[in-house]
């Protein structure tokens, strides 16, 4: 498990581990046994893809690699998708059969920054010599609780103008993400498939659920986007209405985690 101690990994970590199997997590910087993101059961390697150091010991044995890694700003993310290649690189010397990579739904379509990080990953899964699966999600129930979360601290809630949603929770992108670690080999080397939450909102319905359910104060204000996450999310980019696969809704998933209120 790479990038095994983020919101989506962790929940990999917390499935495998109740489904009774073998987990090893690497890190640049494992957890501590006291750490909230620490899972016991799990082995924790100190690895790190953009040196290759740890990565031949953390990954010894193991038969799937889901890579769950993140590289937003600087120089994480332009060597995003050399991370990629190396972790792909060690993990075929190690006799890994597959990988999964965790990546953004139409992430090819957006020149922003972190989506084009996104993609050139996919790029370096797709010629990778071991059978690869790249799950592409929608936003995360997290990402627009977080801008609202923000924008409560002034009392004014950004709604982005046009801007509708079709959120999914974290817990229901690591069981898809297992699935396709534990599923059978596939005569298709290389697949990509989209998924996505049970519900599509607009962002203003968003902001009206969560301020109901956390009881902050706060005016809702649209606000425009501008440039390409404006243009990636005026054109419903980040939607998949054909793929509803998340359950967990948007109410639901803030009913269970407090400290999104």
């Amino acid at each position: 498990m790479a990038g095994g101690t983020g919101q989506v990994g962790r929940e990999v970590v917390r499935l495998a581990l109740d489904a009774g199997l073998d987990v090893t997590v690497l890190s640049r910087r494992p957890p501590s046994g006291a750490s909230p993101v620490h899972h016991d059961g799990a082995r924790y390697f100190q690895a790190d893809v953009t040196t290759g150091a740890g990565l031949a010991e953390a990954l010894q044995g193991a038969d799937v690699v889901i890579d769950c890694l993140e590289g937003q700003f600087g120089k994480a993310r332009r060597k995003f998708a050399d991370g990629g290649a190396r972790l792909l690189a060690a993990a075929a010397v190690a006799g890994v059969g597959k990988a999964v990579l965790l990546s953004i739904i139409n992430c090819d379509q957006s020149s922003a920054a972190f989506y084009v990080s996104k993609a050139a990953k996919e790029r370096v899964y797709a010629l990778s010599s071991l059978e690869t699966v790249v799950v592409r999600a929608t936003q995360f129930h997290s990402l627009v609780t977080a801008v609202f979360q923000a924008g409560s601290k002034v009392r004014l809630i950004p709604v982005f103008k046009g801007a509708r949603f079709q959120t999914i929770s974290p817990a229901n992108v690591a069981s898809e993400l297992l699935a396709e670690a534990l599923r059978e080999p596939s005569e298709e080397r290389h697949r990509t498939r989209t998924i996505g939450g049970p519900d599509i909102r607009s962002m203003r319905e968003l902001a009206e659920i969560w301020r109901k359910a956390s009881g902050r104060a706060g005016l809702l204000v649209e606000v425009p986007l501008p440039r390409e996450m404006g243009r990636y999310l005026r054109n419903g980019l980040n939607l998949v209405p054909s793929q509803r696969t998340g359950t967990d809704t948007f109410e639901a998933w803030l009913a269970k985690r407090e400290e999104s209120l």
